[in-house]
């Protein structure tokens, strides 16, 4: 039970919460291995806080200020309060679905009947990439919690909306043994959330909230890698046949062939040398192809003890400071030479002085890792970069051969041919450095053939200097225009090179709301 101590001491250091509860009096003990089987029934409820306390303690920060006004502006104000609870539960990780346990948040809203108990609609959320192994996503105050931020996000979007919200942490992180995370492996990852659900679901009726239960309306949404993790979920659930009423992905890489091929060709992703590390160990760890020794992969410079890096105890800064990672050269700034001239031309730095910043001395990733990657790229292309925008279709590449090429055609959201059958929302920033918009591009050409029935897919861009009249739907005109007035003051105060470091985080919130509004108007809830 120690676990259940350190949730709570974290959540009272900061004030947000307003009640606490440890230790193991009277919590049953579920010694079942299935998948899916919450552990500690009923979990531990690491805080409390009502509406009006949520409300004051926004407005105390400026932070807070923003996203209240940004609540405000779209009429979803906090009118709940709610219950954090630490849930642990049965699931597995991603080398051949190996056994392991996971931890994660069920947040329960309080108050009114019918508008905050009772009945009430559930969203599973899928969280960004954590770095840090003591992620805890119901854990939101202690500042030191890489998870705190997006965490009182979704608890003031959702959760103190009437929303019960259900957000695992995923395997690897927190209280999870797994000595590694299955970073954007879309099966072990899918089941990760389906099992989190199934355990959550066992405890509601069995908490301080006993009278708030499951409507059968359940949503899926999640950011960054959460929205790679929520389309994957869709899939999953839809194909097990289980019902999902709406989903809203945001900012997630979905064709991640497309954005690999992308990135070693050139268009280097802000972040990209912490997502390395993580896609080649979660790969390595389920399909046994990506290397024989980090070296083969990695630089002598960055090789030694990669494999075991992330999640870890340091923190993203503390890796760049403490020289186990490069801040941004992921690939060596000698071009490396195919014998195709074409190739030789594409692989080169790039004059986009963004992409540029990706190469450096020292560097991450081998040449000779770019060369076999690009020249598998050259024989079987990936038909979403055959034109720009995507073309209809927008296929996979029909033989990779390359081991890192393979993976990420396997994972790639497209494979599979999955088509949302419940109303969907693909929001994101047309200028995202970190995930590019082209991966929601790409889902939309991959779509257009099959002329789906309108109102099916909703693409938003939330940025209005890159959106066009298919992502700008109506209803979500003045999120556009706040996003951009928000990056616009970001742009003058820090410059536009220090500004476009914070465009990703900055979407988060807007297409955060996005998701709730749209959630309303497909379930009115």
């Amino acid at each position: 039970m120690r676990n259940f101590r350190l949730a709570c001491t974290l959540v009272l250091g900061a004030g947000l919460l307003a009640a606490c509860e440890g230790g193991s009096s009277g919590v049953a003990v579920n010694t079942s291995s299935a998948q899916g089987t919450l552990l500690y029934n009923p979990p531990v409820r690491v805080g409390s806080v009502t509406a009006a306390a949520f409300t004051a303690n926004l407005s105390a920060t400026a932070s807070g200020q923003q996203l209240l006004a940004l609540l405000t502006q779209a009429h979803i104000p906090p009118v709940c309060g709610v219950d954090f609870h630490y849930i642990q539960y049965n699931t597995v990780g991603g080398a051949a679905g190996e056994a392991t346990t996971a931890s994660g948040a069920l947040m329960v809203p309080t108050g009114a009947p019918g508008l905050c108990s009772g009945r009430r609609p559930i969203v599973l959320y899928a969280h960004g990439t954590a770095f840090t192994r003591a992620y805890n996503f119901a854990n939101p105050n202690d500042t030191t919690n890489e998870a705190a931020s997006e965490s009182g996000l979704i608890a003031a979007v959702f959760a103190a909306q009437g929303y019960i919200v259900v957000a695992p942490n995923y395997a690897g992180y927190d209280s999870s043994p797994l000595p590694y995370h299955p970073f954007v492996n879309a099966d072990a990852l899918s089941k990760d959330m389906i099992y989190a659900l199934s355990a959550a679901r066992q405890a509601l009726g069995n908490i301080p909230a006993s009278g708030t239960l499951d409507s059968g309306v359940l949503v899926v949404s999640g950011y960054s890698e959460g929205g790679y993790v929520a389309m994957a979920t869709h899939r999953a659930l839809q194909a097990a046949g289980k019902t999902v009423t709406a989903a809203a992905p945001m900012s997630g890489p979905y064709a991640l062939e497309a954005l690999g091929d992308a990135i070693v060709l050139g268009q280097v992703n802000l972040g990209s040398t912490l997502f390395f590390p993580l896609i080649t160990e979660s790969y390595q760890r389920a399909y046994g192809k990506i290397y024989n020794a980090t070296t083969d992969f990695y630089s002598t410079t960055y090789a030694t003890g990669i494999d075991s890096l992330m999640p870890g105890p340091l923190t993203t800064t503390e890796l760049f400071t403490q020289g186990k990672l490069p801040q941004s050269a992921a690939f060596n700034s000698t071009t490396p030479m195919t014998g195709n001239a074409t190739l030789d031309a594409q692989l080169a730095v790039p004059a986009n002085p963004l992409f540029a910043a990706g190469f450096g001395s020292p560097y991450l990733v081998n040449n000779s890792i770019r060369v076999e990657y690009a020249l598998d790229v050259v024989a079987s292309p990936d038909g979403a970069l055959a034109a720009s925008p995507p073309p209809s279709g927008a296929p996979l590449a029909g033989m990779p051969s390359y081991p890192l090429r393979q993976d990420l055609n396997l994972n790639d959201l497209r494979k599979g041919n999955f088509v949302p059958m419940a109303p969907t929302l693909l929001c994101g920033g047309g200028n995202d450095p970190t995930v590019f918009f082209l991966n929601t591009q790409i889902m939309l050409a991959f779509w257009q053939p099959l002329n789906l029935p309108a109102g099916l897919i909703t693409p938003l861009d939330v940025d209005l200097t890159t959106a066009t009249a298919q992502d700008s739907p109506v209803p979500f005109v003045a999120l556009q225009a706040g996003f951009t007035t928000t990056y616009g003051g970001l742009v003058t105060a820090l410059g536009p090179s220090s500004a476009i470091q914070k465009y990703h985080t900055t979407v988060a919130p807007f297409c955060s709301v996005a998701a709730r509004l749209f959630f309303k108007s497909v379930t009115g809830v």
